[in-house]
């Protein structure tokens, strides 16, 4: 099919009763084959090799996929399959030019699937929506900065929205800041208020770290892994090479995840010569207990009711200098664990009492224990909670800030940790604003800003007026799809920074303009030569990154470029907001960061090419707490799940789910081949027993509707049964599709991230498989 074909639904057959369900192992042939088939998409161009050889190495490109850290003392190939797949993805030969407008409206495109949309190539010029003919038309970058400036400059700082996905550089997200800021508001939501805003908020809460704990040391020092929500096969592929190392030095892995993962099943290394010829599998979990979604409180708490019964019994298991040094609130905590029976426990997540008693003995065998969590814990209505449990089992045997141990988020996007680092964050307190005042002689907005969801929530009401995009496809991206299309539109101003066309381009505000940037992969010529620009990865390591390829067109910026033309048109004149220069130099914008955060980035310029990077520091890895007690706290959740909605007849646990060929809201293919969905993404998975219950046979065609407390009609669509090992009320579908029944306002309590992994769904029948 032609890029620039309309889509065809021969890729998306309704009838999936034939779909197989593979176990293969992660890693393998079938990863070389998918890296394969997208190549084979996409024909990119053929420096595209020369890149995935430079990938996540000194002196190369840092992968723009997941945010896993690089090492040391690398692979000869450190790239994963999801890894490759985006850059192959970004390198494609395939352009959309302003040409492409001549045949297409917005409003037919927005027919077309977000696969179809994105394979249409690279933008190649920057374009301003024409609402006369529904298209867009190529506009010079002076023009569009110059009306973006004077539609910004007539708006009300309050009403405009800067937003920021996870895959700008250090330097161009620092910058993106000073510029909101300098403009007149701290309205700076970013794409953590999506995924891991839950730790941000809630370690800071519990162990004043918002970040983890833990170095690639100690992957090398642990005796174990505890899994909750997160799974390396499909969002961090490259992790799988330290626990399969982990496992050959005799580690053991416990995982609880209400869907079987293949990557938490079984690995062949595909640098592995011998594991390739044979197909001899690395197991990894040794224990995989699927648990109810949204009831992870529970089962972390009969892992610790365990552990403290079995010290009550023989004593020396619990680690009490560390409690009694370190922690505050344990006789609360270890009262509220004796005292929950272990039916109620067993009861909420749908696992034997036998069956907890088996994780707590691995965990109380394991001198130094990581816990690992990813979206699963964080996407809960009382995410929070989930947090202060896991990290509450941690402290029961002291296994935060010590060598081998520490609790690991595994984020998602590349830089999305390290924005944050740098000042893009909503919260004025997070924000050295004395340091601003003094370095650039303005003074910084004091009042907080607007987290993400508050920005939909305004897009919705109508008083949020203006939202400019530094990557990222937010509308897509984030809950109540329905609301927010008909919201979108009504902005007097949408901007969008982009590579490639995608959804929220089809919803254009009355101006509306899209600017496209370069990747990161691409050389970014500047006065001073082709620059370099730095990451911040899961474990706090700061890695420069410059790209080698040529330019996909002539007309691209880079995205600090796109901002410091954007901050000369809204910003007043001011002689030390000196944007032309920090655009020439970036090692000039490293110098602010470095003076801005003088602790975490003391010589950046120096640093930034080291091996593995150079750690920017965690206290909490000394175990040193900046709480507001000064100790590591123990908490007591409120109940023993994270949902806000109890069960009820016909009522299910929606999940929504990645496949295995996507990377947030791009979608690279149909083909999630470890659930053995292939062809379609238009698919709910269901246990058996749950689909006899219903009447439901594999194959049938039904309808998903919203069963949210605030009574607002929303449902999806023409999804096709699948029977699917699950736990009884727990059902799963796609993200993004599934966004449509999230409301906004269903998100955790304590940070707003959305609650994509807790939905409260019913199914109706719309029709059989003929």
């Amino acid at each position: 099919m032609s890029p620039q074909d309309p889509p065809s639904d021969q890729t998306k057959p309704d009838d999936v009763s034939d779909l197989p369900h593979d176990s293969g192992p992660a890693g393998g042939w079938g990863s070389l084959k998918g890296i394969a088939r997208i190549f084979g998409d996409q024909w990119p161009s053929p420096t595209v090799t020369d890149t995935l050889r430079r990938l996540n190495k000194p002196g190369g490109t840092m992968c723009a996929s997941c945010a896993w850290p690089k090492p040391a003392n690398y692979h000869a190939f450190e790239f994963c399959e999801n890894g490759a797949k985006a850059t192959i993805w970004e390198s494609t030969s395939a352009r959309c030019t302003p040409d492409f407008w001549d045949d297409h409206t917005v409003s037919a495109l927005r027919d077309w699937a977000d696969h179809d949309l994105e394979s249409t190539g690279r933008l190649t010029a920057p374009m301003r929506y024409d609402a006369d003919t529904d298209r867009y038309v190529k506009v010079s970058w002076d023009e569009a900065f110059s009306e973006i400036g004077t539609i910004l400059k007539g708006l009300p700082p309050e009403e405009v929205v800067f937003y920021s996905s996870g895959h700008a550089g250090l330097e161009a997200a620092y910058l993106w800041a000073l510029m909101a800021r300098a403009y007149g508001n701290n309205n700076l939501p970013q794409s953590s208020n999506m995924c891991h805003e839950t730790t941000s908020v809630g370690l800071t809460k519990v162990i004043g770290s918002p970040v983890g704990t833990v170095i690639w040391e100690d992957l090398e020092q642990t005796d174990c892994f505890f899994f909750f929500g997160q799974n390396p096969g499909t969002n961090s592929p490259r992790f799988l090479h330290p626990l399969k190392a982990a496992k050959d030095r005799g580690a053991k892995i416990v995982t609880f995840n209400p869907v079987r993962e293949q990557g938490l099943i079984s690995f062949v290394d595909p640098q592995d010569l011998h594991a390739m010829t044979t197909g001899e599998a690395t197991v990894i979990s040794d224990q995989y207990h699927q648990l109810r979604g949204g009831s992870d409180i529970a089962a972390i708490l009969g892992i610790c009711k365990a552990v403290i019964e079995a010290d009550d019994a023989i004593g020396g298991v619990i680690d009490w200098a560390f409690i009694n040094e370190h922690t505050q609130g344990f006789e609360d905590f270890i009262d509220f664990a004796r005292t929950t029976p272990w039916q109620a426990i067993c009861a909420e997540c749908g696992l034997p009492e036998s069956d907890l008693r088996d994780a707590a003995r691995v965990y109380m065998q394991a001198e130094r224990v990581i816990g690992v969590y990813g979206m699963g814990l964080t996407q809960q209505t009382h995410g929070s909670w989930n947090i202060g449990m896991l990290t509450n089992l941690l402290m029961l045997r002291g296994n935060i800030g010590r060598p081998g141990a520490g609790i690991c988020p595994v984020r998602g996007h590349s830089n999305v940790q390290g924005q944050r680092t740098v000042g893009i964050a909503e919260k004025t307190k997070l924000i050295p604003m004395d340091k601003l005042r003094n370095l650039f002689g303005f003074e910084p907005p004091q009042q907080d800003g607007l987290h993400i969801v508050d920005a939909a929530q305004g897009l919705i009401d109508g008083t949020v007026k203006a939202m400019v995009c530094l990557g990222g496809n937010l509308m897509r991206a984030l809950p109540d799809t329905d609301r927010l299309e008909q919201a979108w539109p009504r902005q007097r101003l949408s901007v969008m920074i982009s590579t490639k066309l995608n959804r929220s381009h089809l919803y254009p505000g009355q101006s509306a303009y899209i600017l496209p940037c370069l990747t990161r992969s691409e050389v970014d010529d500047q006065e001073s030569g082709n620059q370099w620009i730095t990451i911040e990865d899961s474990f706090s390591m700061i890695h420069g990154s410059r790209g080698h390829r040529k330019p996909a067109s002539p007309d691209l910026k880079s995205e600090l470029a796109i901002t410091c033309g954007i901050a000369r048109a809204i910003t007043p004149a001011n002689p030390a907001l000196t944007w032309e220069a920090w655009q020439a130099d970036y090692a000039r914008v490293r110098d602010l960061i470095e003076a801005t955060y003088p602790d975490d980035f003391k010589d950046m310029n120096a640093r930034m090419n080291q091996p593995g990077g150079f750690w920017r520091g965690n206290p909490a890895h000394e175990r040193v707490w900046k709480t507001d007690s000064g100790k590591a706290e123990f908490t007591v959740p409120d109940k023993l799940n994270a949902l806000d909605f109890d069960d009820a007849p016909g009522r299910f646990r929606l999940l929504t789910m990645r496949s295995n060929d996507q990377f947030n809201t791009t979608i690279y293919g149909y083909s999630d081949r470890f659930r053995g969905i292939e062809g379609t993404r238009d698919v709910l998975l269901m246990n058996p027993e749950d689909m006899a219950e219903a009447g439901l046979s594999h194959g049938d065609i039904v309808s998903l509707v919203g069963d949210a407390a605030d009574g607002l009609p929303r449902r999806l669509d023409g999804l096709s049964v699948v029977h699917f090992d699950l736990p009884r009320g727990t059902v799963g579908s796609y993200y993004p599709e599934c966004n449509v029944l999230i409301p906004v306002g269903l998100h955790d309590q304590l940070s707003k991230t959305p609650a994509s992994k807790g939905v409260p769904v019913r199914i109706q029948a719309t029709r059989p498989t003929a």
